[in-house]
């Protein structure tokens, strides 16, 4: 069973029978289908349904030469409408499955982002057809939250906003500049990075974490594409699951400057999101790419 069903409103979903009945519905009526061949006798296709607006499950598995279709494996998803980054994306296949990661480094981050790729048919069709790299391709990202506490902003000033925008842009530039090689720009991250550690460590004897950190992306646990986030919530809206009846909140985000959407059961949220607030808590990526020619 997968772990992050919870968070589209199946936290009671747990047995065999049930799963293998809401794979052949989502099969069966699905609302969007895609396929691609990898050879010239198998067809891989994904099989998605929603049960929420823009929340819902993807079924992947292949057609043999006789038309039978194999059921691989399926995963839950939340679809995002923002564009998150631009940073050019490569992306790889699991080992295990015919699933695939991206990866892209954003320097608002200060690590490499790992998602799950939610689009791989249009990625493997790209590939065959010899279209990347691609120009003009863009991400969204979104993932899905099994557990998140709701935090109250900190207090900012117009000029405090301003003055944080300032000091993302220019740390943004020598990170860029650092990458190129170039020594002052590393010496002088070395220096702003230290006299940020001075700085923390002394105000956390008196101060609470949370009034320091006004957000933050980090890794979290041992799978790559699972983060311990914080950031402002900046759109908030309840569904109802239609199949189990379950609450969900979908959120829009901003975590490091970064734009994002996530899904989690009511029933894991501890405390009202509402817009402005932070949203602390642990994700599974997700990511979808934006080709030019395709969705």
């Amino acid at each position: 069973m997968h772990k992050y069903m919870r968070a589209i409103g199946f936290s009671k979903f747990n047995n065999f029978k049930e799963e293998q009945k809401l794979i052949t519905d989502i099969i069966v009526n699905a609302s969007k289908r895609a396929y691609t061949s990898l050879s010239d006798d198998i067809i891989i296709s994904s099989f998605s349904k929603e049960f929420a607006p823009g929340v819902g499950i993807t079924v992947v598995g292949q057609f043999d030469e006789d038309d039978q279709f194999t059921y691989s494996y399926y995963y839950p998803y939340v679809e995002s409408l923002c564009i998150s980054s631009e940073e050019d994306i490569s992306v790889d296949r699991h080992a295990a499955t015919d699933s695939y990661a991206g990866v892209i480094d954003d320097v608002r981050t200060g690590v490499s982002i790992i998602f799950y790729l939610q689009n791989m048919i249009p990625y493997i069709n790209a590939v065959r057809t010899n279209m990347l790299p691609m120009t003009g391709t863009t991400l969204s990202l979104s993932a899905l939250s099994d557990t998140g506490t709701i935090l109250m902003p900190l207090k900012k000033t117009v000029k405090d906003v301003v003055t944080n925008q300032q000091i993302l842009k220019s740390r943004s530039m020598l990170i860029n500049a650092a990458r190129s090689g170039d020594d002052e720009a590393m010496e002088n991250l070395t220096l702003k990075d230290m006299d940020t550690y001075t700085t923390i460590a002394q105000r956390i004897q008196t101060d609470d974490v949370f009034t320091l950190v006004d957000t933050y992306f980090m890794p979290y646990g041992i799978e790559c594409d699972n983060y311990a986030i914080l950031g402002e919530i900046t759109e908030v809206t309840e569904l109802r699951n239609s199949v189990s009846s379950e609450e969900m909140y979908k959120l829009s985000l901003v975590c490091n400057d970064i734009e994002m959407t996530i899904c989690v059961n009511k029933k894991d949220v501890y405390g009202q999101p509402e817009v402005g607030r932070r949203y602390k808590g642990t994700i599974w990526l997700q990511g979808h790419i934006n080709y030019p020619m395709s969705s």
